[in-house]
């Protein structure tokens, strides 16, 4: 134990099994450099926005995987990304994603006449919505419309509710076709 004004503190020290994969700098590399092409930002540009804090360079080689970035710096790049800390990381699949109904096989249908019914600004623009689907889909049957993917996260925005409860929200709301 080592103690710092007065506090005691454990030294964290790094084994070679607690050392960061190449492979996973790689590829948080290309993220970053992924999420600051979307930006339409050059390593030049992020280095003025963060007051010189991310040089080009040291930027680059982040981006190219030849150096593993802190939590702190990556956290203070997001903030200049204005993007959450998270979609910096590679998705490196070894958590179970919450899947959404459809994601899960189940088709999600919305009763067009029931929303016809419904009053209130967010069934308004969920009815907006929806048309624009049918106007896409050119889909003009006028009862039910089957939504996808996409779709329910659009709904589940508009609703102000969380993606996996929207199949759930739309049957509580008498939204959600169930056929006879």
């Amino acid at each position: 134990m080592v103690t710092e004004g007065g506090t005691p503190y454990a030294r964290v020290t790094m084994s070679d099994h607690d050392a960061i994969p190449a492979a996973f700098s790689q590829r948080v590399g290309e993220r970053l450099r992924a999420i600051r092409r979307q930006k339409r930002l050059s390593l030049h540009d992020v280095e003025s926005a963060s007051n010189q804090e991310f040089k080009a360079s040291v930027l680059g080689a982040y981006e190219r995987g030849e150096r593993a970035i802190s939590v702190l710096r990556l956290q203070r790049l997001a903030r200049i990304y204005d993007v959450p800390v998270d979609q910096l990381l590679p998705d490196d699949g070894s958590e179970q994603r919450s899947r959404s109904a459809i994601e899960k096989g189940d088709k999600v249908a919305i009763d067009l006449g029931r929303l016809a019914r419904m009053n209130g600004d967010q069934f308004g623009m969920l009815a907006r919505y929806l048309r624009l689907i049918q106007v896409q889909r050119q889909d003009f049957n006028g009862r039910v419309l089957t939504v996808r993917n996409g779709d329910l996260m659009a709904i589940a925005a508009l609703l102000g509710i969380e993606l996996d409860d929207a199949a759930n929200t739309l049957d509580e709301l008498g939204l959600r076709f169930q056929p006879v």
